[in-house]
């Protein structure tokens, strides 16, 4: 199945906490590529920084819910709130194909 991960990022440490914990996070979905597809940032209509998300290739919400906390980003406070919610595909890229 498939999972979009939406972040809601605490704007009042974000800056600080995403230049010292980036360099970990990438590697970490570099590790975890085989179950993140896709992943970055989002910004709102003032191109201010809302938060990020996820594509995640998984077979239960349990296991998407893991390696949001097993993100290096998790345990800093970066993030405010996350939802996660099944994804189906009805039209786009191949890749996305389950």
């Amino acid at each position: 199945m498939l999972y979009s991960v939406l972040f809601e990022d605490n704007v009042t440490r974000a800056e600080a906490i995403r230049r010292e914990f980036l360099p970990d996070h990438l590697v970490f979905l570099e590790r975890n590529r085989g179950r993140i597809i896709a992943a970055g940032p989002l910004r709102d209509a003032s191109d201010a920084p809302a938060g990020g998300m996820w594509l995640v290739r998984a077979e239960t919400p349990d296991v998407v819910e893991e390696l949001v906390r097993a993100d290096p980003f998790w345990p800093t406070g970066l993030r405010r709130s996350h939802r996660v919610l099944q994804w189906q595909r009805v039209f786009g890229a191949d890749v996305f194909a389950a």
